[in-house]
């Protein structure tokens, strides 16, 4: 049976790039047919006859335009709609969503649209890092809407962070995932613990790492897309929860060991991607350490080991539980990941040297090798953090 998308484009520059994406999907074999609605932002950027020749059919700009299709044109477009995407997505359109404003076509069926929705921000960096913006972000994703983190680079204004639209490949797969659910992990409950963990120095200080939770995040919303339910553990990060999936706060190792003791029992799969910090402060300050002298002071930290957390869990794995770690190494790979393979009585681990250029902390993409229990070795190419949850979670699908 086909399935219909509606592309929603606002206003940036980002919007060109959605020509590729209806393109996509059109060629897709399993039958999408696409609406393209686009603001009159949209239309300054990227005609409506380019989309109307890669969808097939007319493009929607106008609210007041009298229709032969529907009889109410908000309203039966929205009915007709399995999946509905705003790509980009600026931060006004984010900002009318967020507030339930309907003024033009596209706000007004995204009032009446009752399928899924899926918002793809594309903005300048100090536009998507707003602190409104993020609100409002965070509001989508509280009400169940599905929002795609932005990639970082260079961006059209000549900045270079946060807010670029992630690649069409990116927004295509997911489209495709939303609208043809894998299911083989229904019925399957995953513990997963990600970002980085934080130690105390005194009230207002700590130490930590440089851990942004950016592939534990990316595995948590892989895993609930194919069917999980997903709990997952999460140290100091910037990201928004994952949608539908439940969400623990903690702040240092011995919280998170303690919550992933917690729910281990009732799990299935647990994978350990968050960044813990290997010490702690042995004795934190209950008050502030003041600075004294002229720059001069000397401070002596006593630091003690953190719990190993997967190490600790492996201890206590139930029979039939998939276990899965990683290894940020920086030196001798292989020889440390069959290592803490063994050690922490994992059944996978993925293994990343962290010097590699496009691997490691704070990008978007990652370069690893998949390491089973029975020896198995998959080294895979640079890809994105999301592509690389994708490559993990169909190895776990495959001990299932």
């Amino acid at each position: 049976m086909p399935k219909t998308v509606g592309i929603g484009i606002t206003g940036g520059i980002a919007a060109y790039k959605i020509a590729d994406l209806v393109s996509r999907l059109k060629k897709d074999e399993r039958d999408i047919d696409v609406i393209v609605v686009m603001t009159e932002g949209a239309a300054r950027f990227i005609t409506p006859l380019t989309m109307k020749t890669l969808s097939g059919r007319e493009v929607l700009t106008d609210i007041w335009a009298p229709s032969q299709e529907w009889k109410v044109q908000h309203i039966g477009i929205a009915e007709q709609l399995d999946l509905l995407v705003i790509a980009p997505a600026t931060a006004n359109f984010i900002a009318k969503i967020a507030c339930g404003i309907g003024d033009d076509l596209l706000s007004t069926i995204v009032l009446a649209n009752t399928a899924p929705l899926l918002v793809v921000p594309a903005m300048n960096t100090n536009m998507y890092r707003n602190a409104i913006v993020q609100e409002n972000i965070k509001k989508l994703v509280n009400t169940g809407i599905n929002v795609m983190e932005p990639a970082t680079g260079v961006l059209a204004c000549g900045a270079s962070g946060e807010g670029r639209l992630p690649e069409v490949e990116s927004i295509y797969e997911q489209i495709t995932t939303m609208l043809f659910p894998r299911t083989e992990l229904l019925g399957k409950r995953v513990l997963v613990n990600a970002g980085t963990t934080c130690e105390d120095i005194d009230p207002v200080r700590f130490i930590s790492n440089r851990g942004t939770g950016k592939m534990g995040y990316a595995i948590a919303e892989e895993a609930a897309s194919r069917g999980a339910d997903v709990i997952l553990v999460s140290g100091r990060t910037h990201l928004a929860p994952p949608p539908g999936v439940k969400v623990i706060s903690v702040w240092g190792a011995e919280e998170m060991c303690n919550a992933m003791l917690k729910y281990q029992p009732a799990c299935d799969i647990i994978i350990g991607a968050a960044a813990v910090g290997d010490f702690t402060v042995a004795r934190a300050a209950q008050q502030k350490i003041k600075k004294t002298g002229n720059g001069d002071q000397t401070l002596v930290l006593e630091l003690v080991g953190t719990p190993d957390i997967l190490k600790t869990l492996g201890a206590r794995k139930q029979p039939g539980q998939i276990m899965v770690g990683f290894a940020a190494e920086t030196e001798n790979l292989l020889e440390n990941a069959l290592h803490k393979l063994a050690a922490k009585n994992l059944d996978v681990i993925v293994a990343n040297d962290i010097t590699m250029e496009g691997a490691g902390f704070a990008i978007d993409t990652n370069i690893v090798t998949i390491i089973d229990r029975n020896g198995e070795i998959t080294a895979l190419p640079k890809m994105t953090k999301r592509d690389v949850a994708t490559a993990i979670i169909d190895k776990i699908a495959a001990l299932l």
